[in-house]
């Protein structure tokens, strides 16, 4: 049992146990026992965070049954490893080898040290921002459905956000609220920071601490933190100008709201996509193109560490990178005057061309159990899944049970990573003291 299988199996008996619960007559708001294939998609929607929906959550579940949903999102975005450790030093037991090999993988850390302060500061954080969340939703969600009903929206909708779920309890997402200009700015707070990663978020509040106490002391941010910021930003503002000069003649999107209305629908769609779920407009109405660049924005998704999926934003920046210095005739890669290590060249091309082969193949496999629906609707699926998503155009509910079954696969995998898997499937590498020549190949 490797760390790799360990993970991997620990959310599988997540998903399983969820599953049972959401199969109950408790959980649904008729009292009748759920049908096990929108149970398991649920369960798997929520733990891998992901928001595809087969049934309309807020009117096909009872209480206990968003309850469930709301807890199997909340363990699948701290993920299996940080909750299970949060479970130990409650009861006071220490950490083993393995347990700090299991989180330093995890959590994609450089090292085994001070893990136990790392996990009460995720969880501190992931509680100091959804109760931020929740009260901020207050003032919006209580004086349209008053206060039992407006306090239970506003905790499932922030612990939703936050941790990049995408579960909506309104049978429209968000639309109603559209031009909210306080629901719209809370909901992308919470899904920025849920995604950008705990390491920045941590980088952020020793520089704000360091600011206020006026110490002289100089932080140094990390590559990490440097990466993902830089990268989050650039893609958040070319997000925001790209939806906005293709949607607003788009009528069914768009086209009829006033300016202020208009950016506040292309702010919020260029945050949603990178795994959040929410939508303030119909996706299915969006034009090819608004679609496309949606899907590009799922496909590269949020940063390392955080509650989000897709390759990561980390893995674009290498990538581009690489192809920056081979442009300039350079032989090192370099990032923020650091050079980029052969290793993590090598790990974000695997990412890359895992992740491309897994939506090819889900895709491919749709296409086939429903030969009726159009391929963007299919690829728009596919990637929204394998990203941990959440958005679609429509077509959720009404795919075969071989296609959901699919879909399952591919959130499964989109969560765990599909490096991980493969470890855990073939195993932690041998290492070996056999070197072959070198030889040129031509490329390109």
């Amino acid at each position: 049992m490797t760390v790799s299988r360990t993970i991997c199996l620990g959310f599988l008996t997540v998903i399983a146990v969820g599953t049972i619960l959401l199969m109950m007559p408790f959980s649904t708001s008729n009292g009748t026992w759920n049908d096990p294939i929108v149970a398991l998609f649920t369960s798997t929607s929520a733990v891998c965070v992901t928001g595809l929906a087969v049934v309309d959550t807020g009117t096909d579940f009872s209480f206990w049954g968003q309850l469930f949903i709301l807890l199997l999102a909340q363990i699948g975005g701290l993920g299996y490893m940080t909750t299970t450790t949060f479970l130990i030093t409650l009861v006071g037991r220490k950490f083993n080898l393995r347990q700090k090999i299991a989180i330093q993988q995890a959590l994609d850390r450089p090292g085994m040290s001070n893990s136990t302060q790392v996990i009460r500061s995720i969880i501190a954080t992931t509680l100091i921002f959804e109760i931020t969340g929740t009260f901020l939703l207050l003032p919006a969600f209580v004086p349209d459905h008053g206060w039992n009903q407006g306090l239970w929206l506003a905790i499932f909708h922030s612990v939703s956000a936050w941790n990049n779920a995408g579960f909506s309890l309104f049978k429209d997402s968000l639309v109603g609220y559209q031009t909210s200009t306080l629901v719209v700015l809370t909901i992308t707070f919470l899904i920025i920071f849920g995604g950008i990663g705990y390491q920045v978020i941590l980088e952020t509040y020793l520089w704000v601490r360091d600011r206020l106490l006026k110490r002289s002391t100089n932080l140094i941010f990390s590559l990490d933190f440097k990466v993902a910021t830089s990268t989050t930003l650039i893609l958040l503002l070319l997000g925001t100008i790209a939806f906005f000069f293709i949607e607003t003649r788009n009528n069914e999107t768009f086209g009829l709201l006033n300016f202020r209305g208009q950016m506040l629908l292309a702010w919020f769609q260029s945050v949603t996509p990178r795994t959040a779920g929410f939508n303030t407009i119909d996706i299915g109405r969006m034009t090819t193109a608004g679609l496309f660049i949606t899907i590009a924005m799922m496909f590269i998704g949020a940063s390392p560490g955080g509650t989000g999926g897709g390759m990561k934003t980390t893995t674009l920046r290498v990538l581009t990178s690489c192809t920056k210095t081979i442009l300039q005739g350079k032989e090192e890669v370099l990032l923020y005057e650091r050079k980029v290590a052969v290793s993590l060249i090598l790990k974000a091309v695997g990412v890359v061309v895992g992740s491309v082969a897994l939506v090819i193949f889900s895709t491919i496999l749709i296409a086939l159990t429903d030969p009726t629906l159009d391929f963007i609707q299919i690829l728009f699926e596919v990637v929204s899944a394998f990203a941990t998503v959440g958005l679609s155009t429509g077509i959720t509910g009404s795919v075969s049970i071989a296609a959901k079954l699919i879909l399952i696969v591919t959130m499964y995998v989109g969560r765990v990573g599909v490096l991980l898997l493969m470890a855990a499937v073939l195993g932690d590498p041998r290492p070996t003291r056999i070197h072959y020549p070198e030889e040129n190949l031509l490329v390109g």
